[in-house]
């Protein structure tokens, strides 16, 4: 477990474990939560990385263990011997450290007379300017879009217009602008932040800064140069193989996985569609817009809204009720995974009336799927690879079906999804 490098939660009470706990924990730098309480575990609790921020909650119930006072267990027999050894060790360190601070400090009153104040201000600023972390004004944004120019622009939604800039050193960005004139944008910026300065996914789109005031409100983001996935499925100077769309549906189903049953507290992304997966260099895909996403608080399973997401992704509960759940992301991804391999829009003017894009590939199953699959997906090949291809995407077909059931009772959850794909 030591070489779990990314560890975050480690909890292993109530597992009548025996043994000592492995000093190795102590390099999980990211380790911020920690409980072995109620084992019959031994030893020396390790007291150096993440563990100098663990108390007695994550230890008590292992009555043989021993360490420092502040974890209220029993002092170690090492410790105690060596505790006048320390104090003599700590009382010599003490005398070096200030022999040194004071020839430091007439080092230091040397350069100070030896150089003019504004050399003096310079470096300082200079030295400050190294440890403080990366912000990102407003003119330098101006400055990396070139005044916001249309050149520039990558797409536009609903509430905001996304900006490709380079920074000075040459970084690329994507600079989310936020509309200041559409009411309650505010609350829909503080939204996004909120949910993506506390989540970390490769499959979800990367903060780098934000910039805000009362007039205007941008999101730094990562640059994705490969745009999005509405791009590659409906341009006619694109075209994604069959295995490419499954890759970036699993990517996408990693990241609702996460967003659902891997965060402290469930959330729901509410607008799943293709033009909010964005594709990097590698195409891998990553799921963004968090505006109008909702945070399950308080072990609730759905919330009540007004806002509503983009039609034909909705759920019924979703459009009829107002009511959001992990399950409206379900059905939206299941909607999504039917177009990436049919390359029909829900809002396709062939659908109306009783006919929808779901209701279409329903009744082409269970044949093979021939006459709704996207084209480019069977053309140029072999008649045995034209069969495999015909019978993997009947098997997503049923999945995508399994997801967008009308009620949410019968969809699966995205972890089981995510395992079938």
């Amino acid at each position: 477990m030591g070489g779990l490098v990314s560890l975050v939660t480690l909890d292993l009470s109530y597992n009548n474990l025996s043994g000592s706990i492995p000093k190795s924990l102590e390099a999980l730098q990211h380790l911020d939560y920690f409980n072995v309480s109620f084992n019959s575990l031994i030893g020396e609790i390790p007291n150096g990385g993440s563990f100098r921020n663990f108390t007695m909650d994550s230890f008590k119930g292992n009555e043989a263990l021993c360490g420092i006072s502040k974890v209220h267990v029993q002092i170690c027999s090492s410790v105690s011997n060596h505790k006048s050894k320390r104090k003599n060790v700590e009382r010599a360190s003490f005398i070096i450290f200030g022999v040194v601070a004071i020839t430091l400090l007439v080092c230091l009153a040397f350069m100070v007379v030896r150089y003019k104040r504004k050399e003096k201000t310079t470096r300082e600023v200079d030295e400050l300017i190294s440890i403080v972390p990366e912000r990102i004004s407003y003119y330098e944004l101006v400055q990396a879009t070139e005044q916001f120019n249309e050149i520039n622009l990558l797409g536009t939604g609903s509430s905001c217009s996304v900006y490709k800039g380079i920074l000075n050193n040459g970084r690329d960005i994507a600079v989310k602008v936020f509309n200041m004139q559409l009411k309650g944008i505010s609350r829909i910026f503080d939204v996004e932040c909120e949910i993506l300065r506390s989540i970390r996914h490769r499959n979800l789109t990367s903060v780098i800064s934000s910039c805000s005031n009362e007039e205007f409100k941008a999101l730094v983001l990562e640059y994705m140069p490969k745009g999005n996935l509405e791009k590659w499925l409906y341009s006619h100077n694109y075209c994604l193989n069959l295995m490419e769309r499954l890759n970036i549906m699993i990517d996408v189903a990693s990241a609702l996985e996460y967003l659902h049953h891997g965060y402290s507290m469930p959330i729901v992304h509410s607008d799943l569609k293709p033009s909010n997966v964005l594709l990097d260099e590698d195409m891998v895909a990553h799921v963004s817009d968090f505006g109008i996403a909702k945070l399950l608080c308080n072990g609730d399973s759905f919330v009540l809204t007004t806002t509503i997401a983009t039609l034909g992704y909705i759920a019924p509960e979703y459009g009829l009720e107002g009511l959001v759940s992990t399950k409206c992301d379900v059905y939206s991804y299941g909607v999504m995974l039917i177009e990436t391999f049919t390359r029909k829009k829900p809002s396709d003017d062939m659908f109306c009336e009783d006919m929808s894009l779901k209701r279409w590939v329903e009744l082409s199953l269970p044949e093979i799927p021939n006459e709704v699959i996207d084209a480019n997906l069977v053309m140029n090949l072999d008649e045995e690879q034209i069969d495999k291809n015909l019978q993997c995407i009947s098997s997503i077909f049923g999945l995508a079906l399994k997801c967008s059931a009308d009620s949410p009772g019968d969809r699966i959850n995205m972890k089981q999804a995510h395992a079938e794909l």
